[in-house]
């Protein structure tokens, strides 16, 4: 099969990568751009752990194909932090002990900020039903939701 030509927005960087028709975009991600961030925890969409966000929409990018990033702005794990100073989700996930092995770490973070760019003040009960696509056989979930709460507040300086 012949590699495909993509040019796409990754983390604001405009990037050009070659592709196998059937790659996904978690594959790309890591094996073409090494941006080892997303993991892959299930391949099917199941546990969140490679989510991402294409043009703005939350996706698992192992249900993606790496050819359909053509033109589009992908914001990853890596684009989170600005330098050394960590986005206040990541902050809040590390003074709420949010975070145990790192394999879900990710994708709940890139979930948790897609949340807050959609709805900068949610309820208990929104942030669980936002993050319910990520699993964690770590933590539980309190002190995530907990740290989701408090990043929240924190953005809206309240």
């Amino acid at each position: 099969m012949a590699r495909q030509h993509i040019n796409a927005t990754i983390n604001g960087d405009e990037t050009d990568f070659l592709c196998d028709p059937t790659q996904t975009l978690l594959d790309v991600l890591r094996d073409e751009l090494q941006l080892t961030g997303s993991k892959e925890g299930c391949g099917t969409g199941d546990c969140g752990a490679c989510s991402v966000t294409l043009d703005g929409v939350l996706v698992c990018s192992c249900l993606v194909l790496g050819a359909e990033a053509e033109g589009k702005s992908i914001e990853t794990i890596e684009g989170m932090a600005n330098g050394d100073e960590l986005h206040p989700l990541q902050r809040k996930f590390v003074d709420h002990i949010a975070l145990q092995c790192g394999i879900c770490t990710p994708g709940l973070l890139i979930a948790a900020r897609s949340l807050l760019e959609h709805n900068p003040d949610p309820s208990e009960t929104e942030v669980r039903y936002w993050l319910a696509g990520n699993l964690c056989r770590c933590t539980g979930y309190q002190n995530i939701i907990t740290a989701v709460l408090d990043a929240a507040k924190e953005m809206r300086g309240a």
